[in-house]
């Protein structure tokens, strides 16, 4: 069956995003080697705001050539909108019912793992309700002091270390997997 990851980047307070929404705090460089992530991927699970800001993003004229090669990869991928606001997108498909069942059913289908980008609200469901395999957070040199936290659960979460990657840049990337139940 496939994994469904948790991967995305935190400050070292355990904001994923500041007061304000930036994420201009994140350094993203060839040694983290975010392209063979992408490569072992063919899904991508959004909720509905991450997917209206990121979903559909198209780096400009004068992004890096790192950049554009990453955004489209990105948008290469199968992309699952949970949303209680169905609408029609031809990038992405919808889904407001059946939550756990359409995501079990997504799961067992052939095909490689699937990154649970977010948002906060998305990533505190699959939390609870078990559906997280992997938990890969890239922990970056910066405190805001304020933001979006990572984790906003109503119960403990109990996580096993299962591999960490240090880069040039300080960022260090914690990958755990849930304490088996």
């Amino acid at each position: 069956m496939r994994k469904i990851i948790l991967n995305l980047a935190t400050t070292l307070d355990g904001f994923i995003e500041g007061p304000n929404g930036e994420v201009d705090w994140c350094i993203l460089e060839e040694d983290m080697h975010f392209d063979s992530f992408l490569d072992s991927i063919d899904t991508i699970f959004y909720g509905r705001v991450s997917y209206d800001l990121w979903g559909n993003y198209q780096p400009d004229a004068a992004a890096s050539a790192m950049e554009k090669q990453i955004s489209a990869a990105i948008q290469s991928k199968g992309k699952f909108v949970f949303s209680s606001q169905p609408r029609g997108d031809n990038n992405a498909t919808f889904i407001n019912t059946d939550f756990v069942a359409q995501v079990e059913k997504i799961r067992s289908l052939p095909g490689k793992d699937i990154w649970l980008y977010g948002g906060a609200k998305l990533i505190t469901t699959f939390i609870e309700n078990g559906l997280v395999d992997e938990y890969m957070i890239s922990v970056h040199p910066t405190a805001l002091g304020a933001g979006k936290p990572l984790f906003n659960i109503g119960a403990r979460l109990g996580l096993v270390l299962a591999d960490t990657k240090v880069f040039k840049s300080g960022v260090v990337q914690l990958i755990y997997t849930p304490t088996p139940r």
